[in-house]
């Protein structure tokens, strides 16, 4: 199993591990420049720098529990990945990384290629007391992709959905499509742009999230009016959940509203979702803070 130590099963660009981004992107002078000026307008007194995270800074306990062998091809130990997996994105989960402080780092990470290597997992988990808690795109800012599950259970894995990425199918006359839950918010645009479609949902993190974390979350669309929650589009779900004989279910929109903002109730491997045509144009529009003395006179 020593190579599990080494390798990864992600196939996405490298994730910075202790914060938010691609490692290769780094940000701009002006930037730079603007952070420099807000520290100064804070913190006037001045503030303390500390140095960026390295792997080597970080010295992980040892899995507790062995990987079976029916999982190695798409199962990773290593110390990148378990990294990746401890936190989501929160200020609190920044401040662990810069401290070196990652108290519950998942003892495996799995990346199923399909809906049967989510059922080995699950039945695994099962047999064997061991937690698994599902991982998207890793922006959860409530501690939703933590493994911090306490002492009862033997182990835990964080189980990533990226494999998850395609769109499935498409219904042109109800404008809906069939979409896996791993896909990220980008991805998913793209692939509906050529059919004349959008899904219309922009949530902050939608660069880096995906539509099964929105669903899970009951995500909001903050950069979108009218229709502004997953809600309006959410019409039907596959959940594959242990530990039924039958470990799959599609529910209907009617019976959705209970998996919108479940969390963890189960895998979510694909969703039909309804879907708005295209416009011509796309506008935006911030709103300036004015001071309480103007505000008065309305």
């Amino acid at each position: 199993m020593s190579n599990l130590n080494h390798k990864t099963g992600s196939a996405r660009a490298k994730l910075r591990f202790w914060g938010w981004g691609y490692a290769d992107e780094q940000l701009g002078d002006d930037e730079l420049q603007m952070i420099d000026l807000m520290l100064e307008e804070l913190m006037p007194g001045g503030s303390v720098e500390v140095d960026e995270p390295q792997l080597d800074d970080f010295k992980l306990p040892p899995p507790r529990v062995e990987v079976p062998q029916h999982s190695w091809v798409f199962t990773s130990i290593s110390k990148y990945d378990r990294l990746v997996h401890s936190f989501g994105k929160s200020y609190a989960d920044l401040v662990g990384m810069l401290l070196r402080r990652v108290d519950n780092p998942p003892d495996w990470v799995c990346f199923p290629r399909d809906e049967s290597d989510v059922e080995r997992i699950l039945a695994h988990a099962t047999e064997n007391n061991i937690a698994v808690i599902p991982f998207g795109g890793g922006t959860s800012v409530c501690g939703a992709v933590e493994p911090a599950v306490g002492n009862s259970y033997r182990a835990t894995i964080s189980l990533d959905l990226e494999h998850f990425n395609r769109v499935l199918e498409i219904d042109q006359t109800s404008r809906a499509a069939r979409v896996q839950a791993g896909i990220l918010g980008p991805v998913l645009e793209a692939a509906l742009r050529p059919h004349g479609l959008t899904l219309r949902h922009f949530p902050q993190s939608f660069k880096f999230s995906t539509l099964g974390g929105w669903i899970a979350t009951r995500a909001g669309g903050h950069f979108a009016t009218r229709y502004t929650h997953v809600d309006d589009f959410f019409e039907s779900t596959r959940m594959i959940t242990p530990p039924w004989n039958h470990p799959d279910a599609t529910i209907a929109g009617f019976g959705c509203g209970s998996l919108a903002g479940s969390y963890g109730t189960g895998i979510r491997g694909y969703t039909w979702c309804d879907h708005r045509g295209m416009g011509q144009t796309a506008a935006g529009a911030a709103m300036a803070s004015i001071d309480q003395s103007t505000l008065r006179e309305f």
